[in-house]
Order: C-alpha cells, then structure tokens, then sequence
C-alpha cells in the first residue's frame, strides 16, 4: 500500500473509531451493521450508510477487507443490520468482483461522496435479509 493510502487509512480510521462512530451510533436513525467479533465473540456495531432494496441490504466498506466488520463478516457471516430503528438479520456475503464505484452511485449521496472521498480500498457488500418474522 503506498504511504498517502496508508497514512489516510490510518487517520480516517482513528478518527472514525474515536469520534464519529460513537456518536453516530447513538442517532437512533442511523443504520448499523452487527457483527459478531472474530476473537472476542462479542457484538459489534459499526455505523453503515447503504440501502435496503427487497430483501437484500446493499454497502460499500470504504477499507474494504481491512475494515474491522468485514474481517467479523469473514469470520461469521451472520449480521444484524439496523434500517430506519428496526432490526433486520442477514447473512452478509463481501463481493470483491462488484464494481463498487458504480454501486456507490446506487445508494444513498452523502454516505456515497463520505465512502467515495475518504475510503482507501473500496469493496460491496451484500446482506440476504432472512424473512421479518425470523428477526429480532
């Protein structure tokens, strides 16, 4: 990875974890992903943008494999994603042969232009969401 790619990893990480993540997780509006920690088992949510189109959930990690919930996802597939206050359970499945610059165009804007400006290895992810009555 050249340096300015992991030095902007590096900062959009911190910054993420120590300030915007903590507090866009308390927005009872913004959509989470929950994955299941690959070493500590706990749950953990991480603030997503994306969109829900039938029964599927669409984003793009903006890391892509390096991304904290997308090395949970590879560990254990099965997620829970918050949209709009409600939870929904999924198996997420990361798609590294999808164009994610063009599927960033599909989803909603302003995630879009913050994944497109700070993300440093761009990867799609896809959630099949189980029916709603299996949700919790």
């Amino acid at each position: 990875m050249p340096r300015l790619a992991a030095f902007k990893h590096r900062a959009v990480t911190a910054l993420q974890r120590r300030v915007v993540n903590p507090v866009s997780s308390r927005n009872p509006s913004q959509t989470l992903i929950e994955t299941t920690g690959r070493v500590s088992g706990e749950p953990r949510r991480t603030p997503v943008g994306g969109s829900r189109v039938g029964s599927e959930f669409w984003l793009v990690s903006e890391h892509g494999e390096r991304s904290q919930y997308v090395r949970n996802i590879r560990a254990d597939p099965r997620v829970r994603v918050r949209v709009k206050g409600r939870w929904y359970a999924g198996t997420a499945h990361p798609l590294p042969d999808d164009d994610a610059r063009a599927r960033l165009r599909a989803l909603p804007r302003g995630n879009s232009a913050a994944v497109a400006l700070f993300g440093t290895d761009l990867l799609t992810v896809r959630v099949d969401l189980e029916p709603e009555w299996s949700t919790s």
